[in-house]
C-alpha cells in the first residue's frame, strides 16, 4: 500500500465514528457523518473514488439509495462523468426499470430510469458500504438490463465480516469491487 493510500485510508478511519446498539441492541453502526462534516476528509474520499472511476475506465456513476447518492454525485463531478441514482421502488417518475431483491426479512425492489443508461456506458456503482450486498446485486442487473456494461463497484466502507463479497462475486461476472477500508 503506497504511502498516500495508507494516509487516506487512516484519514477516513478516524473520521468515522461507531455507535454501539444502534439502530437495535448488539450492532456497532459505522457513521460516517463526521467525515462528510470534514471537508479534508470528504475531498480526500471524493477523490480516491474517483480515481477508481478513472482506474476501470467507467463512463458513468450511479449511486444508490440514500447514502450511496451523498458519495455519487460529487465524486461524477470530480470524475467528469455523469450520476444516475438508482432509487427505492415508486420514487421515479416515468417509465422505470425495477428489480426485487432478497433482505433477512422479506424483500425490497429498486429502479432506474430506463432511458439513463444505454449500450455502451460503463457504469461504476457507488456506495457508502457493502454489507450483504442484496442491494450492490440488484443495481447490477438493473444497469446489465438498461443495456449499460458494468465497469466495477466501489464502496467506502465494506463490513468483511458480514461476507457481502462472496454473495456479490458472481454477479459481478470479473468486474472489480473496491473498498477503500474493510471492517
Amino acid at each position: 500500500m503506497s504511502s498516500t493510500v495508507g494516509t487516506t485510508r487512516e484519514l477516513l478511519l478516524s473520521r468515522i465514528r461507531d455507535v454501539q446498539d444502534y439502530p437495535k441492541p448488539g450492532v456497532v453502526f459505522k457513521d460516517i457523518t463526521p467525515l462528510l462534516a470534514d471537508p479534508k476528509a470528504f475531498t480526500a474520499l471524493t477523490e480516491a473514488l474517483a480515481q477508481l472511476c478513472a482506474k476501470h475506465g467507467a463512463t458513468k456513476i450511479v449511486g444508490l439509495e440514500a447514502r450511496g447518492f451523498i458519495l455519487a454525485a460529487p465524486v461524477a463531478i470530480r470524475a467528469g462523468m455523469g450520476f444516475i441514482p438508482i432509487r427505492k421502488a415508486g420514487k421515479l417518475p416515468g417509465a422505470t426499470l425495477s428489480q426485487t431483491y432478497e433482505l433477512e426479512y422479506g424483500s425490497a425492489e429498486i429502479e432506474l430510469h430506463a432511458e439513463d443508461l444505454a449500450a455502451g456506458d460503463r457504469v461504476m456503482v457507488i456506495d457508502d458500504v457493502l454489507a450483504t450486498g442484496g442491494t450492490a446485486e440488484a443495481s447490477l442487473e438493473l444497469i446489465r438490463r438498461a443495456g449499460a456494461e458494468v465497469a466495477g463497484v466501489a464502496v467506502l466502507m465494506e463490513l468483511g465480516f458480514l461476507n457481502g463479497r462472496d454473495k456479490l462475486e458472481p454477479a459481478l461476472r470479473g468486474a472489480p469491487l473496491e473498498a477503500l477500508i474493510t471492517v
